[in-house]
């Protein structure tokens, strides 16, 4: 292929030579986010067709979310020091067969703690190569221009991959639920052997930017301390309560729509919950224009309201199972303040800390994503569970939403703009050194990069 290609082909200049295996690359790690996301809609779906058919109660099957999340959580802020040990290459392509294997698992067994032990792990596989694809697409695409393009493509990725596993479990549940968990193993093992082809060799200095920096950064518990200690900067703290509220909120109404819809079949379901999705996928490539724009604070205060009036909706009608009155204009309110608040959330969590630490700062952020849903989850089972129907759920749904109005409504009062000390260039640039991992955020129902551009405040 070689000789014929160099004696009767086109002579292609060296830039055109590494463009290639540069966007098989970012085709290669897109794959893998689109997944990630997959894996949560998918399931979702599929949960009142498992509970029928393990007879599990709701407050049982809602763990096979709640796992996931869980198990993103706990392995996040130690991903980055993972990676930087072992190298992003090998560690991507371990996460990778691990989660092939917990797919497999979870595809053929009936046993409950199997299958909530194969979301755990899974979870935690999603922790280490989301940041992980990031940091090696920041230090492939060294051009900013392409950079930038690239983590649009990434982020658009995992923005689709939510609304694309919503109508795959509709396909897949014709078959059988064991579907839903066993489908990801093929494309696992593709994906794989793609990443084997052209991930980037692990190199002395292939944990990056975030890798040589905490060659001189305390470990251990002083660097356990140190990372907590920048939770007191209000930017980074509202941002995260924010971000917990608004991903703990929706996930959980969606649990609540899915099992409401119990009598409509997987298709039907999925088609209606379309509209919870749709728009931040189509807006996705916009996202960092709307926060170069609009102040952050200003869209995540719009943001949280907006969802505010959606639940307070749903709260207020007297049939809450009446598609078109009720839960279509929910879901539509809500959504929308998604599209407004999620970017901004996460351009504002780092956007006062010094770049040094924001390989520490931004972990903490997407823990409190995560953790958002995996507290909200079990919350809600256990409410509607109670047999009060689902008011009770739906206050407390309400009530998180308006705490995280709260926390964004202080920042409001905020002085303008502040850059971080030491950091002379765009405070949103997702190739600084702090940035390049733990960037991602893979929340219970999206994959977006932190900082697309720079944030305005």
């Amino acid at each position: 292929m070689t000789a014929l290609a160099a004696t009767s082909g086109p002579v292609l200049s060296p830039a055109r030579r590494q463009d290639r295996p540069g966007w098989a690359l970012l085709l290669t790690l897109s794959g893998n986010m689109i997944l990630d996301a997959i894996e949560v809609s998918v399931v979702l779906i599929a949960l009142p067709t498992i509970g029928h058919g393990l007879g599990l109660s709701l407050m049982g099957v809602q763990w096979l979310m709640a796992g996931f999340a869980l198990g993103f959580a706990a392995l996040l802020p130690v991903g980055p020091m993972i990676a930087a040990r072992w190298g992003r290459r090998r560690i991507y392509l371990v996460a990778m067969a691990v989660f092939a294997a917990a797919s497999v698992v979870g595809g053929l067994t009936d046993s409950v703690a199997l299958l909530i032990a194969s979301r755990v792990v899974k979870g935690a596989c999603a922790a280490v190569t989301a940041p992980a694809g990031l940091a090696i697409i920041t230090t492939t695409f060294t051009d900013p221009g392409q950079q930038r393009r690239a983590i649009s493509v990434y982020s658009l990725c995992g923005a689709a991959g939510f609304t694309a596993g919503l109508l795959l479990s509709g396909a897949l549940l014709t078959a059988d639920w064991h579907w839903t968990f066993l489908f990801p193993a093929p494309l696992s093992v593709a994906l794989l052997v793609f990443g084997l082809a052209v991930l980037p060799a692990d190199s002395p200095g292939s944990g990056g930017p975030i890798a040589s920096a905490g060659q001189a950064r305390p470990s251990g518990a002083a660097g356990s301390r140190r990372a907590l200690s920048l939770l007191r900067d209000g930017s980074l703290r509202r941002a995260t309560l924010g971000a917990a509220s608004l991903n703990g909120t929706y996930i959980s109404l969606l649990l609540l729509i899915v099992f409401q819809l119990d009598r409509w079949s997987p298709w039907r379901t999925a088609l209606a919950l379309l509209p919870a999705c749709l728009p931040l996928a189509v807006t996705a490539p916009f996202a960092g224009r709307m926060i170069a724009r609009f102040p952050t604070t200003r869209l995540i205060a719009a943001g949280a309201l907006t969802s505010l009036l959606g639940y307070l909706l749903y709260l207020s009608r007297p049939d809450h199972s009446a598609y078109l009155t009720a839960i279509l204009p929910t879901l539509v309110l809500v959504e929308i303040g998604f599209v407004l608040s999620f970017t901004a959330l996460n351009a504002q969590a780092t956007a006062a800390i010094p770049v040094p630490d924001r390989g520490r700062a931004v972990p903490l952020y997407q823990t409190g994503v995560q953790l958002g849903a995996a507290t909200m989850l079990p919350l809600v089972a256990l409410l509607l569970g109670l047999g009060h129907g689902q008011r009770p759920a739906l206050a407390l749904i309400c009530t998180i939403g308006g705490l995280g109005l709260l926390a964004a409504l202080t920042g409001l009062r905020e002085p303008g703009a502040r850059r971080p000390a030491g950091d002379p260039g765009d405070p949103g640039d997702p190739g600084d050194p702090g940035d390049v991992e733990g960037a991602v955020d893979t929340p219970s129902r999206t994959t977006s990069s932190t900082h697309p551009t720079s944030p305005r405040r």
